[in-house]
């Protein structure tokens, strides 16, 4: 659910990730802030507006216990672009992979789409229109409309002559009322085949910066002709009126401005790249990239196909486990761009019943929902999802603690034969019960060598 930001205090905030997340208060305080602080520097002068920069985050906790899932639903609950990219993936310039600058690309063409699907609702109902009118000129190919400027106005109007007007009127009525959905039309559809590209070694693919869009167009832009019924026809060429009406260089403008000043970057494992004094081979390149991303973190003019990008102002939150290395084996420069640190803790059983019952969505409601439409009804009683979130906490202390995704894996043991045999249970009623959970899991939570490879 997208909400006015500037109606969204840090309050508000918490309360909506409240309700997809379990815990980990501290968390959702400071990006609440952080947040809010995006709002309050919108509404200073410009002159103090470029100084203020924002308080970057950095998480620090187990895997499993919402790093993520706080990002992710905090870019939702105020439609600012997002992206999710993982520190390992990244290498130091030079090296073969990707470079860090592809993070701010990749966040610009997010942008771009979700303000084109804006837009494109705007422009839905000329679109539509056109869509009509081409629809009637596939069908009655002998009947086409002319464009002729009016007596009255001079404008230019639509017009046919007469049997073929009232020919057209009927079509029209019956392509209103649904009676032509299946009818088959040929229809030109765009060729999405580019012709193949060599990257030499060395070369980098996000320098070049090729919109493989205008390169097609340079190789003749093809068009083949389909053949399709008249439902599947409208959404084709609904789809590229849209993208006619909508006006790319603007929606570029405006995607760039709403990165720029409302982006949200989250870089998941950033552990990884933490290198130890005294280290060589492999954590050369990791420091490396710590050294790439500090430009970006830090305030840069970054090149995409869209235009420039200045990430000065692009909220960065970063998470690692840090298990065996810790924040303070970063660099200081990068240490002194995440000035707000933030420890997240390792969930208990009580937490585990409440993602299990009183989340949005929980996970015992969406397999509910799953086996109602196999006519199954599925029912957990309170007992039940104790027993199941003491399970998921004893496993995670004996086992590898893996948070909130131990429950998936007990969650899909327990419901295994249910699951596979709900085709022949029409019309039953299984209760999960503690009896229930006892056994399906009790052997395995037992036996602590199968529960590792198992849970």
């Amino acid at each position: 659910m997208k909400i006015d930001l500037d109606q969204l205090t840090p309050k508000q905030i918490v309360r909506e990730l409240d309700k997809y997340i379990i815990g980990q208060n501290k968390a959702k305080k400071s990006v609440a802030i952080a947040l809010r602080n995006r709002m309050r520097r919108r509404m200073l002068p410009e002159s103090l507006r470029e100084e203020i920069t924002p308080k970057n985050i950095i998480m620090i906790g187990p895997t499993g216990v919402g790093k993520t899932e706080i990002a992710r639903r905090l870019s939702r609950l105020c439609g600012a672009p997002f992206i999710k990219v993982e520190a390992t993936k990244y290498t130091e310039v030079g090296y073969v992979g990707r470079d860090v600058e592809s993070m701010i690309r990749d966040l610009m063409s997010i942008g771009v789409t979700m303000v084109k699907s804006e837009l494109s609702e705007g422009v839905k109902e000329e679109a539509a229109q056109r869509t009509e009118e081409i629809l009637l000129d596939l069908l009655l190919p002998g009947v086409k409309s002319k464009t002729v400027p009016s007596a009255e106005t001079g404008d230019q109007a639509l017009v046919q002559s007469g049997a073929g007007s009232s020919t057209r009127d009927k079509f029209r009525k019956m392509l209103k009322e649904g009676k032509l959905e299946d009818k088959v039309v040929e229809v030109n559809v765009s060729s999405n085949s580019f012709p193949a590209i060599e990257i030499f070694s060395g070369t980098n693919f996000e320098e070049m910066d090729l919109n493989l869009g205008n390169l097609s167009s340079m190789f003749g832009g093809k068009k083949k002709k389909k053949r399709v019924p008249i439902s599947r026809a409208r959404e084709i060429l609904m789809a590229e009126e849209m993208n006619k009406l909508v006006d790319t260089e603007r929606a570029s403008e405006i995607a760039r401005e709403r990165v720029e000043e409302m982006g949200i970057i989250f870089i998941d494992e950033i552990d990884k790249v933490a290198a130890k004094e005294g280290r060589s081979g492999a954590d050369i390149s990791r420091e490396g990239v710590q050294r790439d991303i500090l430009p970006i973190v830090e305030g840069s003019k970054v090149s995409t196909k869209y235009g420039i990008v200045d990430t000065s102002h692009i909220l960065f939150i970063a998470a690692g486990a840090f298990h065996i290395s810790k924040p303070s084996d970063l660099i200081p420069e990068l240490q002194g761009r995440f000035p707000l640190r933030v420890e997240l803790e390792d969930l208990t059983s009580e937490d585990f019943q409440k993602i299990l019952t009183q989340t949005e969505n929980s996970l015992t409601k969406q397999y509910v929902e799953l086996l109602k439409t196999e006519e199954v009804t599925l029912v957990f009683t309170e007992e039940a999802t104790k027993t199941i979130s003491e399970i998921a906490a004893e496993v995670n202390t004996t086992t590898e603690n893996i948070g909130a995704r131990r429950l998936h894996t007990i969650m899909e043991l327990l419901l295994e034969d249910v699951s596979f045999n709900a085709p022949d249970l029409k019309g039953q009623e299984i209760r999960v019960t503690p009896e229930y959970v006892e056994e399906k899991l009790s052997t395995i939570v037992r036996d602590q060598d199968l529960s590792r490879y198992i849970l």
